[in-house]
């Protein structure tokens, strides 16, 4: 039923932690586990010279294969060197985990996150030995002349053994000062805090054209001269600012957001919930402040951009897997619905979303008998304003008896920047039972077994189902007709299997009106 319309790459697209256990015989079927001061440039090692494209692709079959498979690897490796090498991720680690053990070493890959750093808990412990009571105004800590002299020899203290630990680890990096300018946040109220004004590019840009990833503590200075103390997670924003990169990563001990039942929130598509999601009871203190910030910062970068919230040991499986790990937040997009062909603003622009990327030579009509099916038919689409994603939901009737995903068109753009999760999310909202049908071959099969709660595995097909019993009266039936007729078993309402057929008959009907030698 559902085609292969494109690679399936994310810029931290989340995929739900698989919760499926494969049903009959679809153990065949592969699954996923699932900083311009141009001042202190103490590199770490002599130039770096980039690997061979051989020695790329070894690195990531047998490095990635470890925590997904090596289709997700190689193509979120492929999506990642798309853009330029400073636009790839922005990494913030905490204080308290400065000793974060990068396994993988990114730069091998051609990947030079810029990595900036605090020293909060640090700082808190050297000024309590000092008998000095570290004070807070509104989440901020006032920084007198005492606790700043502290925290810069501190923040330089750590900020190299960062950079030690990393350079044991065989990462090739760089220590750069000078990059943040600022102004007093208030002088009265906070002393030397600041507020960042301008990020120098220009050190972390020679940096990672060296073959160096960029180290960065989040201390600031005046146009006079003055150092200042700026919160890390600030300090981080502002530089994604500054660079507008895909990835935007806090690393967290606690490893994402959790909601009031204390799940974790494994995305959240601001979008759609940022309302929703502030009006929670369980939302407040430094969640709310959190998703707060995180969404005033997206709205500043391309919509490609995404946050995660992660634990350190998860970066690989952020970076480099479908499922992802702790937190993601995007911007997302909204989800518009239909239930009658007149509600669609622009039914020809519908027609090409459902044709593109298929083939066969009769697909356009084919599309149009499929809208004149909808024209008599109930039914429910789903889609965002630029057609990234085209989901069609028949509901359960007299002659079927679960709802029925008729068809699901996904663009490269789509997948990337995470529509089609909010697709599904809004009809599983209106449909709390499903039934849809994949070939086994489609190189997007994991993100599907993801989102049901069983499935079969019957000639190269797979039927997928969620908010169902195996053995519940529903859908028994449709495993029936399923073990009957393949993906042909929807009937006029399988967009798909209309498709299959037509371009089928066309090649045969072109062969026929051949002469034979």
């Amino acid at each position: 039923m559902l085609s292969a319309t494109s690679v399936a790459l994310r810029a931290g697209a989340r995929r739900g932690a698989p919760r499926v256990a494969a049903l009959a015989s679809a153990s065949n079927v592969v699954r996923c586990q699932s900083l311009v001061g141009s001042r202190g440039l103490s590199a770490t090692r002599t130039l770096a010279s980039p690997p061979t494209k051989d020695r790329t692709r070894e690195i990531v079959a047998q490095t990635l294969s470890s925590i997904g498979s090596k289709r997700e690897g190689a193509q979120y490796h492929q999506l990642f060197t798309s853009v330029s090498s400073k636009k790839f991720a922005v990494i913030k680690v905490g204080g308290a985990i400065l000793t974060v053990a990068f396994s993988i070493t990114l730069h091998e890959l051609s990947l030079y996150p810029v990595i900036v750093h605090g020293a909060g808990p640090q700082l808190n412990r050297l000024l309590e030995e000092a008998g000095v009571e570290p004070q807070f105004e509104e989440g901020i800590r006032v920084t007198d002349a005492k606790t700043l002299g502290v925290a810069r020899k501190l923040f330089l203290e750590e900020n190299l053994r960062l950079v030690d630990r990393l350079d044991q680890l065989g990462v090739a990096t760089r220590s750069i000062n000078g990059v943040f300018m600022a102004d007093y946040l208030d002088k009265e109220k906070w002393q030397y805090v600041g507020k960042i004004t301008k990020v120098n590019k220009e050190a972390i840009e020679k940096s990672i054209e060296a073959g160096y990833i960029p180290v960065l503590t989040s201390m600031a200075e005046t146009e006079n001269g003055q150092i200042l103390n700026v919160n890390a997670d600030v300090a981080a924003a502002e530089l994604a600012r500054a660079l507008e990169p895909l990835k935007v990563v806090y690393l967290s001990e606690k490893g994402g957001l959790f909601d009031g039942e204390g799940e974790k929130i494994s995305h959240i598509n601001l979008d759609e919930e940022f309302d929703h999601l502030m009006a929670q009871p369980w939302c407040r203190y430094g969640t709310r402040l959190k998703i707060k910030e995180i969404k005033e910062l997206l709205d500043t970068l391309p919509r490609t951009s995404s946050v995660a919230i992660i634990h350190p040991s998860d970066l690989q499986k952020e970076l480099f897997t479908d499922s992802g790990a702790g937190t993601l937040i995007r911007r997302g997009d909204k989800v518009q619905k239909a239930s009658s062909v007149s509600e669609f603003q622009d039914l020809d622009k519908i027609k090409a979303s459902l044709i593109r990327d298929r083939e066969g030579l009769d697909a356009e009509a084919t599309v149009d008998r499929f809208v004149d099916f909808l024209k008599e038919n109930p039914f429910t689409a789903y889609y965002d304003d630029a057609l990234q994603c085209v989901a069609i939901v028949i509901p359960a009737g007299k002659d079927r008896p679960m709802a029925t995903l008729a068809t699901l068109a996904i663009t490269k753009s789509g997948w990337l920047t995470n529509v089609a999760e909010n697709v599904f999310t809004a009809i599983k909202k209106d449909y709390p039972s499903l039934v849809w049908t994949v070939s086994e071959n489609d190189e997007n099969l994991t993100w599907f077994f993801e989102k049901a709660d069983g499935s079969f595995n019957h000639n190269g097909s797979v039927l997928f189902y969620y908010g169902c019993d195996l053995r519940s009266d529903a859908l028994a039936p449709v495993y029936d007709d399923f073990i009957s007729h393949g993906r042909a078993m929807l009937g006029d309402s399988n967009l798909e299997a209309r498709l299959r057929r037509a371009a089928q008959a066309a090649s045969q009907a072109l062969k026929a009106s051949q002469p034979r030698a």
